[in-house]
C-alpha cells in the first residue's frame, strides 16, 4: 500500500523520525551539582558547599572523598590530580629521633615518587595523592590508611614508599589505574563503549536505510519481494535482494556495513523484517491520510472478494475533500472477514474506525455494488449504517450500474447476443496460438504502410502503434470496445487468417469451425452489428471512463449520465 507519492513520502518522513528518536542514546551530559543547593543528600553522605578555589591543597587538611556527595566526588578528583602533588621544596624538614639518630624527609624522595608522594608540615608526615583520591577499605594492603589519613613519618624505613607501590596487583596501583582512566576520558571503557555504540547506530541508519529504500520503490511498483531461490549462489534471489546488491555496488557507504559486511544477525534483510519494514510503511502512510482528513465529514467506498489463498478480504476506501476542496480517494486497507454478511462487514468496519480513532457520525456516504449483502433494503450493510447514522446515503457504483444496463440490454437482443458471440470464438481461433498472432502482425503491416502512402491515416506520436486482439471480459464492458475497434481495423487481415486456416490447418476441428467463422463474419448481419455496438459502446465507454476519474462528484456524475442518454437518444432517432 503507497497511496499518493506526497502521502507515501509525508509517512516515511514521520517513520524516520521515530527511527532516530527509538536508535539514538547519547550519553547524559556531565552537570557540574552544587552540593549547597541541596538540604540533604540520597546517599546520606555529608554535602557541604563547594567551591574548587577553596579546595585545601594541604593532605593533612582534607577531609575524606567518601564525604563529598556522589555526584561531584569525580569533579574534585580530576581538581586535585590537575593540580598535583602537595610537594614544599623550600621547607626547611624537621627531624626525629631514631635510636638516638635524627633522621628527616628528603627532598629526593620527589624525585623519585613525582606524581604522588605529598608532604604535609604540620604532621611532617608523607601521604599518597592516588591512594587519597581512590582508596579502598582493603585492610593494611599497601599501608592501610597510612598514607591517606594518619600520614607517614618513619623516616628510618624509607622502602615503605616502594613497598607502598608494590606490584601491579596492589592497592596503589589500581588507584593510580583509576586516577589515569579519570584523566584520559576517551581511555574509559564507558567511553569505548559509548563510541563503538554510535559507530553501530551509524552503521544501522545505513543499513536500514538501504533496506526501507528498497522496499518503498518495491511498494510503489507493486512488485513482488522474494524469489524462488534467495541463497547467495542464486543467479536471481529475488527483485528485494536483487535492489539491495544494486545499491551496494553504487555506494561505498551501503556497501561497507550492508548483506555480506553486516553482522549475520542484523542484516536487515528476512522475510520477516522485511514485513515489519511494510507494515510499518502502511501505518505511517494511513497515520498522514487520517491527519489530512483532519475532522471532515467522509464517505466509504467498500469491496470485498477472495484472495489466492480463499480467504474473504474487504478493501476499504475513503472519500472526503481536502482542505484545498479537492475530492480525495485513499485507500485505507484490506480486512478479513469470516464471511460476507452484512453482520461480519459492519463489525470489520467498526474495528476499523475504532482503530484510527474515527467515528461513524462523520460518515455522510456509503458506496458498494449492488450485492444483496451490501445495499439490500432491509439488512444490508448499507440499511445497518443508516440505523445508526441516518445521513450515510447510499450510492451504487454508477460505472458498475452502467455494466449492469448494458448486459441486461444485451441478454434481450439474440442479433446483438449471436454477434459477441462470433466475435470470441474468431479472437480465440485468431488470436489462440502465437503463430497465429505473427500471422495477424504480418498482413497487417503492409496495410498500415499502403494507407500512410494514400493518406488515409496520419502518422505522429502515439499513431499507427503495432494492434493486437484481446479477449473481451464479460464483467468490464470497456473491454468490448477495444475489442470491436481492434476487431474493425484489422477486418481484412483477420479474413485473410481464417481464409488461410480453412485452406491449409491440418487440425480437422479448427478448418471447420474457421469455414463457419468465416462464412458469418462476412454476412451483412455481422458488419452491420460490428458498427453499430461499436458505435453505442463508443457512447457508453466515454461516460464509463469518465465515472470511475477519483475526483468525479456526483452531480457532475448525473449531469455526464444525462448527457449519455441525449446521444444515445439521437442516434436511436437520426442513426
Amino acid at each position: 500500500m503507497t497511496g499518493s507519492g506526497t502521502t507515501f513520502s509525508k509517512g516515511m518522513e514521520r517513520y524516520y523520525k521515530r527511527i532516530d528518536q527509538n536508535l539514538s542514546h547519547p550519553p547524559a551530559p556531565k552537570v557540574d551539582i552544587d552540593c549547597s543547593t541541596k538540604s540533604h543528600c540520597s546517599t546520606k553522605r555529608h554535602c557541604i558547599s563547594i567551591d574548587m578555589s577553596d579546595l585545601p591543597t594541604d593532605p593533612g587538611l582534607r577531609i575524606p572523598i567518601s564525604d563529598y556527595s556522589l555526584n561531584i566526588q569525580d569533579q574534585i578528583r580530576r581538581h586535585y590530580l590537575q593540580q598535583g602533588p602537595c610537594q614544599p621544596k623550600n621547607h626547611k624538614f624537621l627531624p626525629k629521633l631514631f635510636g638516638g639518630v635524627e633522621r628527616r624527609f628528603n627532598i629526593e624522595w620527589y624525585d623519585q615518587f613525582p606524581t604522588w608522594l605529598e608532604y604535609n608540615i604540620d604532621k611532617n608526615s608523607a601521604f599518597c595523592l592516588y591512594c587519597y583520591l581512590f582508596k579502598q577499605n582493603n585492610g593494611k594492603q599497601g599501608g592501610g590508611e597510612i598514607f591517606v589519613s594518619k600520614g607517614f613519618s618513619n623516616w628510618k624505613k624509607t622502602e615503605t614508599f616502594a613497598n607502598h607501590v608494590g606490584k601491579h596487583d596492589s592497592s596503589h596501583y589500581e588507584c593510580y589505574k583509576k586516577c589515569e582512566a579519570l584523566m584520559n576520558e576517551k581511555q574509559q571503557i564507558q567511553h569505548i563503549f559509548v563510541k563503538k555504540n554510535d559507530k553501530d547506530r551509524k552503521s544501522y541508519r545505513v543499513r536500514l536505510t538501504a533496506s526501507v529504500d528498497s522496499i518503498r520503490f518495491l511498494l510503489r511498483q507493486g512488485l513482488a519481494f522474494r524469489g524462488h531461490d534467495e541463497s547467495e549462489d542464486s543467479n536471481n534471489q529475488g527483485n528485494f535482494l536483487e535492489l539491495l546488491n544494486f545499491l551496494a555496488d553504487r555506494n561505498e557507504e551501503v556497501r561497507a556495513v550492508a548483506l555480506k559486511n553486516a553482522p549475520e544477525n542484523l542484516r536487515l534483510t528476512s522475510p520477516r523484517i522485511q514485513k515489519d519494514i511494510v507494515n510499518a510503511c502502511a501505518i505511517e502512510t494511513i497515520d498522514v491520510i487520517i491527519k489530512d482528513m483532519g475532522d471532515v465529514v467522509f464517505s466509504i467506498l467498500v469491496d470485498e472478494s477472495r484472495d489466492v489463498s480463499i480467504k474473504e478480504q474487504m478493501v476499504v476506501m475513503f472519500r472526503y475533500v481536502d482542505k484545498r476542496g479537492y475530492v480525495i480517494e485513499r485507500f485505507i486497507g484490506i480486512e478479513h472477514v469470516p464471511n460476507t454478511t452484512a453482520i461480519s462487514l459492519k463489525i470489520a468496519i467498526d474495528k476499523l474506525f475504532s482503530k484510527h480513532g474515527l467515528s461513524i457520525s462523520r460518515l455522510r456516504g456509503q458506496g458498494y455494488d449492488g450485492a444483496s449483502n451490501m445495499s439490500g433494503e432491509f439488512n444490508g450493510l448499507k440499511s445497518i449504517i443508516m440505523k445508526e447514522n441516518e445521513c450515510t446515503f447510499f450510492v451504487h457504483c454508477f460505472a458498475h450500474q452502467l455494466q449492469l444496463a448494458l448486459m441486461g440490454v444485451v441478454k434481450k437482443h439474440d442479433l446483438i447476443g449471436t454477434f459477441l458471440t462470433v466475435v470470441s470464438n474468431v479472437v480465440n481461433i485468431v488470436g489462440a496460438s502465437s503463430k497465429g498472432r505473427d500471422i495477424l502482425r504480418e498482413k497487417q503491416a503492409p496495410k498500415v504502410i499502403e494507407a500512410l502512402k494514400s493518406g488515409q491515416l496520419s502518422s505522429g506520436k502515439g499513431l499507427n502503434q503495432e494492434n493486437g486482439i484481446k479477449r473481451p471480459c464479460d464483467t468490464r464492458w470497456g473491454s468490448h470496445f477495444g475489442t470491436l475497434v481492434s476487431f474493425t481495423i484489422m477486418f481484412s487481415s483477420i479474413l485473410d487468417i481464417l481464409e488461410e486456416i480453412t485452406n491449409d490447418s491440418l487440425n480437422s476441428d479448427q478448418k471447420y469451425e474457421a469455414f463457419i467463422m468465416l462464412q458469418v463474419v462476412q454476412s451483412y448481419d455481422f458488419v452491420f452489428s460490428l458498427h453499430l455496438v461499436k458505435n453505442i459502446l463508443g457512447i457508453t465507454n466515454e461516460l464509463s471512463q469518465v465515472l470511475q476519474k477519483g475526483d468525479q462528484d456526483i452531480v457532475n456524475a448525473m449531469d455526464l449520465v444525462k448527457v449519455c442518454n441525449e446521444q444515445l437518444q439521437i442516434m436511436r432517432d437520426n442513426g
